[in-house]
Parts: C-alpha cells; structure tokens; sequence
C-alpha cells in the first residue's frame, strides 16, 4: 500500500500560498521579508518557493544548505527560513550568511485533488471527526505548517485505501492544538460522536494532537458511557509533508478498525513500533503518551493493548475477550458533563502543603495526588490535606510510577493517609483520576457518591492485580 500518499500530493516544490499567489519580496509583504534578509534575496532573485542555496561562515567554518525558501512569519529580521529535503524547517541567522543563489525556480502554486477513488457499495458507516493535530491535514507553504484538510473527498484523494475499508464521512468538529483541548471540548465531541452514531455510523474515528490524547480517550471513555461501536482516536507523530509520516498508516488502520472491530470501547490506535507493521489498539483509560516523537510513542499501562491491526495482511487480531461488544443504539444515552475544577498534584520533595489551601481557597472541588511509590506524601503536608478532606474535597492518590498499583496500606505514611479520608485508586494512571474525577464530580449529586464512583471500575481504569507482560522499549 502507498502508505506515503498523503506527503505525495503536495510536492515539496509546489508551495501553496495564500489566494493562490506566490508570496514575492516586491508582493505580499506579510510573508516576505524585510531588512538585510530581504537585501540579500531580492540581489539574488529569490522568491518565495524557490530552491535556493545559502552560503554561511561562522566561527571560521563554511558550509551551505540548500533547500526550499519558506515565509517567515516569526521572529525578527536576521534570520531565513528554509525547508530542507529531510522536511524539516530551519532558521538560518542572517548575520551568517555569505551569499544567497537560486538553484532552482518554485513552480506555480496549485494543488489538484485526484480523481476520487471508485465507491463499493455495502461497506460500512465511518464517520471521521477533526478536532485538529497534523493527521488529518495538508501542507500549507505560506507558514511550512499545516491546515485542516478534512472533508471526505479530501480523505479520499489523500488516503485512497480508506475506499475499499468504509464509507467515510467526515466533519470538522474543532481545529485547534491539543494543548488547548480541554473538559468543554470534550463535552462537545462527546455529543458529536452521539449524534454520527445515531445516525448510523458503525464506528467513529477522532483526529486528534497527540500530546493531550490520553486525556479525550479517558474523557470520552466515561462520557460515552459504554458507547454500542468503536470508538477509535487517532493522531500523527510525524507531520504529513515528512518522508517518515505515520499519518496514513494510523488513518487506515484506524478506519478499518472502526468499521470492522468486534468490539465496542473507547480506544487509541498508533503504531505499535517504529516501522510501518502494526497498529497497537490501546483501551482509552489505560494509555500514555511515553515519547515526545517516537512513532511508537503510545503504550498501554498496566495491561497489554487489546488489539493489533496488521498493515501488511490488513486484519484485526484481538488480544483480549474481555471487551464490550458491538450492540444497538436504542438503549444508549451519554453523560458527557465535566466539572474542570480539578486540580492534579505531582509530589516531590520539600513540597509545602500550601499548594493544597490554595486548591481549597481557590474553589477546587477535587485533588488528584500523584504520590511516590505505593502512595505516599511527605508528613508536613498531611495538615492540609486533613483541612481539604474536612471541607469535603475529594482527594485520591494515584502513584508517579508508570508500572505497579498504589498500595496504602504497607506503610504507616499511606494508613495515615487513609484514616484522613484520601482515597487510593489502584493502578488507575493519574491523568485517568483527574479526567473521571472531573466526570464524577460534574454527574453525582454529593461528595460521597464521587468517593463511591471513583472506586468503581466504569471503562476498564481499574484493573486487577495480574503479573505485568508489557514489553518496554528501548
């Protein structure tokens, strides 16, 4: 398969810019240059787009970078931008510069969409929802950056493989990076997720930043509140105009696994190593994100992934029987309400207890502790937690080690904890206490029925004490 696609149809010498024009050191001034910068490429002719060489010395040492002039949009005047053949962007100090030589003319700027692929009649429903990330994205060369590119014929022309795994429709239901992602968005995707289902999609897949994805899996895992199909989120480590792009590999998968899973979970699907051969599927409460660029970034916690989709046989292979299974809509309702305030504490040592008054004085209704080793805190912070837990904030430990399960009652530290009212949650990962917690808190009427939730294994967060089989990589 032509796992490369989407980085094949926007050529790299093919910049698009904005209205369709070609940015000029005389044009458009807010994406050429100014000062020495723009002395020196309109000496050598270069518009934006071209090939150009950059001769540069510094510190006695000369060499050159050849590669594709890009807009600056940032910083000041002394520096250009250059797109190099690896895909990377670079900022070159003006100051080091010798000269500037055009190896070659940008072409026009266009982008033809392929014809689109032949439709098979009787496959199933996928809806594909946006919230933003570069997976579901094209190439745009005014910034080096990309923009959303997501309607069907767009997926279409871009991933041809989806056409033979489902019928896709696609909606943009946000455009924004997954930092800024947060307990109100995902109340929204919760119900557009509902509605493609009641509509008759038999699965759905979200295009989301990989950086806060963990948290809308574990978010839309309780939100959705054992949704009938699967529901699959998906990013990209690699942006698509990188020789290395998992985009359309994740995308496929992602796809075909929403179409044809046996199972119906909230889950997150990304390569499983750092070449184009498996897919892992990981439960949406029991991932994390583990590397900042890694293909493979994404491992399951405290359990295995579920499920594998080999790229090469194009099939599913289940790793566990243990799941919800596909069912009908008719008697499914979701909760999608959140209550942000939320607060979620990494201890470290020397750490003072005043962080937890200023939770309590600043209206925090719940304090996640992430605690060292089995669940403990320093001593000098138990007056405060003691003064939380008696104006009923919810305070449950959850442990800072990535394997294993909390544990309170080994030390007299943690049966301290205990006997104030701190609540331990097992191997659940903190970033899935401070997502239920929020859920629970927005969706039960007092304190003590949140306590009683929190203890309650609703999406898989929670699991029993089993000997460890993940296998770690290097």
């Amino acid at each position: 398969m032509a796992w490369g696609t989407i980085r094949n149809v926007l050529k790299l010498d093919s910049p698009l810019l904005r209205d369709g024009r070609r940015a000029t050191m005389s044009g458009d001034q807010s994406y050429s240059y100014t000062g020495k910068s723009r002395e020196l490429l309109a000496k050598a002719g270069a518009q934006i787009g071209d090939k150009i060489r950059v001769e540069t010395r510094k510190d006695g040492i000369e060499e050159h970078i050849d590669g594709i002039l890009l807009p600056r949009i940032h910083g000041g005047e002394e520096d250009l931008v250059v797109k190099l053949k690896t895909g990377y962007n670079v900022g070159i100090m003006i100051k080091n510069v010798t000269s500037i030589s055009v190896s070659g003319k940008g072409a026009e700027p266009h982008f033809t969409r392929p014809p689109l692929p032949p439709q098979i009649i009787g496959l199933p429903k996928v809806s594909i929802l946006s919230t933003g990330g570069t997976i579901a994205s094209k190439v745009d060369y005014r910034t080096g950056a990309v923009k959303p590119a997501l309607d069907a014929e767009d997926l279409y022309s871009v991933v041809p493989e989806l056409a033979g795994l489902a019928h896709v429709q696609a909606k943009i239901v946000s455009s924004i990076f997954s930092e800024n992602i947060g307990p109100q968005n995902w109340s929204t995707l919760a119900t557009a997720v509902e509605e493609q289902v009641k509509e008759g999609a038999q699965g759905v897949v979200i295009a989301h930043g990989t950086d806060t994805l963990g948290y809308t899996a574990a978010a839309l895992s309780f939100a959705l509140n054992k949704p009938p199909v699967p529901i699959v989120l998906v990013g990209s480590q690699r942006s698509s105009d990188r020789p290395s792009s998992d985009a359309a590999a994740n995308l496929t998968a992602s796809t075909a696994i929403a179409a044809k899973a046996p199972f119906a979970e909230v889950v997150v699907a990304m390569h499983n190593w750092i070449s184009d051969e498996k897919i892992a599927v990981h439960l949406g409460t029991k991932v994390r994100k583990c590397h900042t660029s890694r293909r493979d970034a994404f491992e399951s916690v405290n359990m295995p992934p579920i499920a594998y989709y080999d790229l090469a046989q194009n099939q599913i292979e289940m790793k566990s029987e243990s799941l919800q299974k596909r069912r009908s809509v008719s008697d499914w309702s979701i909760r999608p309400k959140f209550d942000a305030n939320v607060v979620l504490l990494k201890f470290y040592p020397g750490m003072s207890g005043a962080i937890v008054d200023w939770a309590v004085a600043s209206g925090q209704k719940g304090i996640v502790l992430e605690g060292s080793g089995l669940g403990h805190v320093s001593e000098t912070m138990f007056p405060a937690l003691e003064r939380a837990v008696k104006n009923e904030i919810v305070v449950v430990m959850t442990s800072q080690c990535i394997w294993g399960r909390v544990h309170m009652n080994v030390y007299s530290t943690g049966r301290d904890l205990l006997q104030m009212g701190v609540i331990p949650l097992a191997d659940m990962l903190s970033e899935t206490a401070v997502v239920k917690l929020m859920w629970a808190l927005a969706n039960e009427n007092s304190a003590a029925e949140v306590k009683t939730v929190m203890t309650k294994n609703l999406a898989g967060e929670l699991s029993d004490r089993r000997i460890l089989e993940t296998v770690h990589h290097e």
